[in-house]
C-alpha cells in the first residue's frame, strides 16, 4: 500500500506504474453472485457441470466481474491521504484477453497514466493490468478515469 500525503505527490507519479495488488482467488460462489445480481446466468459462468465440457473446461468468471473488482484492488495499491472520496468517472478502454477460470487468482498492476486538472478537481487515468496468475495473458486490461473533487 503506497500512502500519498495529497494529491499533487500523487500527481508526481504520473507515467509510473504506482504498484500491485494481493491475489484475489474468484471462486464460484463469487461468480454466482455476480450472475445474480447483474441477471447474466450465462452457463459458462453458473454451471460446472455443462462448463466441464465447454470450452473453457470449467466455469470462468464474467469478464465484467474482473473489471467490477477494480476499486477493491486499486485500494490495496494506493491511498491519499485526505482524500474524502474519488469518485469512478469512466471507462476509455476495455479488453479481456483470457478467461479467468473458477479457483483463479488475479490481482491488479497499476499505473498513474496522466493527470489532468479540471474546474471540478484532478482527473486521474489508470492504466489497470488485472494479471492471471500462471497466464501469460492478462485477464483483463483496462483504462479507468477517476475524479479527485478539490
Amino acid at each position: 500500500m503506497r500512502l500519498f500525503k495529497d494529491a499533487a505527490e500523487l500527481a508526481s507519479m504520473t507515467g509510473q506504474e504506482i504498484g500491485v495488488s494481493g491475489w484475489h482467488t474468484l471462486d464460484q460462489s463469487q461468480i454466482q453472485a455476480f450472475a445474480d445480481a447483474t441477471l447474466d446466468q450465462q452457463w459458462i459462468h453458473t454451471d460446472p457441470e455443462r462448463a466441464a465440457g465447454g470450452p473453457f473446461g470449467t466455469t470462468v468468471a464474467h469478464g465484467y466481474l474482473s473489471l467490477s473488482l477494480l476499486p477493491y484492488l486499486a485500494s490495496q495499491v494506493y491511498r491519499v491521504d485526505g482524500a474524502a472520496m474519488i469518485i469512478n468517472y469512466g471507462l476509455n478502454k476495455v479488453r479481456f484477453p483470457a478467461p479467468a477460470r473458477v479457483n483463479s487468482r488475479i490481482r491488479d498492476r497499476l499505473t498513474l497514466a496522466s493527470v489532468t486538472e479540471t474546474a471540478s478537481g484532478r482527473q486521474l487515468q489508470f492504466h489497470h493490468l488485472i494479471e492471471l496468475e500462471g497466464s501469460q495473458k492478462p485477464a483483463c486490461i483496462a483504462e479507468t478515469v477517476s475524479l479527485l473533487p478539490s
